[in-house]
């Protein structure tokens, strides 16, 4: 969320809960300068850039678009459970392994994973939901997804979308196995006490 701690906090549903968020980003963005130097906001993976994103901050800002734009109800540690309801922010490593082990040791029972790229991965504990963040991945990828969020692009209104998957999550808490979970594509890192995140 490098970049974006302006946005958040304005989200915040109190001071405190603001100031958590900036000083999250901020250590996440010091860490960063202190592993990659003065151009570690200019650091991005290959396939980001693959994808037409040339800052961390741009990527940052697909990143917490993705968390819609409801009260921001409580910052918790990697693997910390929550307190509150609603949307909570976790601190912790953005890799897609580790940030699930986070989640799930916060109480995750379910996850919805996003993906631009394409990542099958899931987790050996909790069923991963596969979203495709374009029809392009999705129907390249049809055997590892398990809804195409693409099909926003195409028409379909956010409450159609919402309640697809709704119906997903549903079926899945009732015993149906995600992509991830019938291709056996479990993962499974996590981040020691003190992250170098």
């Amino acid at each position: 969320m490098i970049g974006t701690a302006h946005v958040l906090a304005r989200r915040a549903k109190n001071e405190e809960i603001a100031n958590k968020i900036e000083q999250m980003i901020q250590q996440a963005e010091q860490r960063t300068q202190d592993i990659m130097g003065h151009l570690a906001s200019w650091v991005i993976s290959p396939g980001n850039m693959d994808g037409g994103m040339s800052t961390i901050a741009e990527k940052s800002m697909g990143c917490i678009f993705k968390g819609g734009s409801t009260i921001i109800n409580q910052v918790v540690d990697y693997g910390e459970w929550p307190t509150e309801k609603g949307l909570i922010l976790q601190d912790g490593p953005g890799y897609d392994a580790d940030s699930m082990a986070g989640l799930a040791a916060s109480g995750s029972q379910i996850m919805f994973f996003s993906t631009g790229r394409g990542t099958p991965a899931g987790f050996p504990a909790v069923p991963v939901i596969k979203v495709a963040s374009n029809s392009r991945i999705y129907e390249a990828m049809k055997g590892d997804m398990d809804v195409n969020a693409g099909s926003l692009i195409e028409g379909k209104s956010l409450e159609e979308m919402r309640e697809e998957m709704i119906d997903q999550m549903i079926r899945v808490i009732n015993g149906e196995k995600t992509k991830a979970e019938t291709n056996e594509m479990d993962v499974f890192t996590f981040m020691t006490v003190n992250p170098p995140f």
